[in-house]
């Protein structure tokens, strides 16, 4: 079975596709509030889905990281929107140190490719 690589960095992929899976890195975006952020990280996953051949309805599972668990109501709203609600993927949701102080959330997908 071979391996695909979308967005290949010096430290890590956008995404990796082997078999019928694709594997997302975790996405993080730009913004003052967990709202923008989470609709810059959601474009990031629509668009590496995407290039990989897949899209949201074949979600198969997220996690979500937020810096502070007091922003659930926020992200979900914005989650809400975006996700395909006849497909919603299995999903955890956890506080988390993040990788910068200004990073408010993080998506990590999982999705099929058929």
């Amino acid at each position: 079975m071979t391996v695909k690589r979308i967005e290949i960095g010096p430290l890590m992929t956008g995404a990796v596709v082997h078999g019928n899976t694709v594997y997302l890195s975790g996405q993080t975006g730009s913004g003052e509030s967990v709202a923008e952020q989470a609709k810059d990280c959601l474009a990031k996953v629509d668009r590496l889905l995407a290039a990989a051949g897949s899209d949201k309805s074949k979600l198969l599972q997220t996690l979500i990281y937020l810096k502070d668990m007091g922003d659930f109501a926020e992200m979900n709203a914005v989650w809400k929107d975006w996700i395909d609600p006849e497909n919603p993927p299995a999903r955890a949701t956890s506080q988390a140190e993040l990788a910068k102080p200004e990073i408010l959330v993080e998506f990590t997908v999982t999705a099929a490719l058929d």
